[in-house]
């Protein structure tokens, strides 16, 4: 029977719509506006960055640091621990904080990471680098016999004291052809005669079965002209090398970028004679 026997069905009401298809997350949908693929000013900044790197790669492959100016030198150390951020901004930030390479270098890891877009990956590249080149210098200044001169030593020296807060005391123990035997670090803090002991030193230099000695301490003033009390404790370790058939090469001061050589001086010479007079 029909639903409608007396009068004509209802009019047929605007057509119902299609229900939205499923779209997958990410995919863009049609007639709709929403999240997209990314811009096309993003992939570009991607791609800069990315050329700009490889271009700083290449200078120094073919011209080494002397073609760099200081900033691109921290962008490169920077980047190493965080290869896909541009690190041009916070190279010079921390150049502009710390004024110099040198600055930023010695900067301690926490201050480097006051300087915005720098966090503890960064400091990783800088802190790299400087350990490569102490095991660098110590390896090779090991490796050759110890020259008189005092400059062999110096450039490990000075990248392995340069930043310390207090007064270390450093010896290396040589055998009978001067070839460096070991480095120890024996006395920390201040260095005078309370605190440096030749009886220690003399038992560590039979220890390695040394033939000599060269002493080492740094003035983290930056002034490395020998105090009153440096050249006391240098003459007693003198005397006391001489008693156990030891020599004394000589006592270097590390300051700021210079040092201070006692043989270059004469003073381990004068010491010696010293020594020699009173023993007659």
């Amino acid at each position: 029977m029909d639903r409608y026997p007396f009068e004509d069905p209802p009019a047929a009401g605007p057509p119902i719509p299609d229900s939205p298809r499923s779209v997958p997350p990410g995919e863009p949908q049609e007639g709709r506006t929403g999240a997209s693929a990314p811009t096309e000013p993003h992939k570009a900044d991607e791609v800069d960055r990315e050329g700009h790197r490889r271009r700083l790669r290449e200078k120094f492959l073919k011209a080494g640091l002397n073609a760099f100016l200081d900033h691109e030198v921290v962008e490169l150390l920077l980047s190493l621990g965080t290869p896909r951020r541009d690190c041009r901004g916070a190279a010079r930030r921390a150049l502009r904080e710390f004024r110099t390479l040198r600055g930023v270098l010695e900067a301690e890891s926490h201050d480097l990471q006051r300087i915005d877009g720098i966090g503890a990956h960064n400091v990783f590249g800088i802190r790299l680098v400087q350990e490569v080149a102490r095991r660098f210098l110590k390896d090779r200044m090991l490796a050759r016999p110890y020259c008189r001169s005092s400059e062999e030593a110096f450039d490990y020296l000075y990248h392995a004291m340069r930043d310390l807060k207090r007064e270390c005391f450093k010896v290396l123990f040589l055998d009978s052809k001067n070839q460096i035997l070991e480095e120890r670090t024996l006395f920390e803090g201040t260095v005078d005669s309370s605190a440096v002991y030749p009886r220690e030193i003399m038992k560590e230099a039979l220890r390695f079965n040394a033939a000599a000695m060269v002493f080492v301490h740094n003035h983290p003033s930056g002034d490395p002209d020998p105090s009153t009390c440096d050249r006391e404790i240098t003459r007693e370790l003198v005397f006391a090398a001489r008693i156990m058939q030891l020599k004394v090469l000589d006592h270097l001061v590390i300051g700021n970028n210079r040092y201070f050589s006692f043989a270059d001086h004469g003073l381990i010479q004068d010491y010696d004679l010293l020594y020699l007079s009173r023993s007659r």
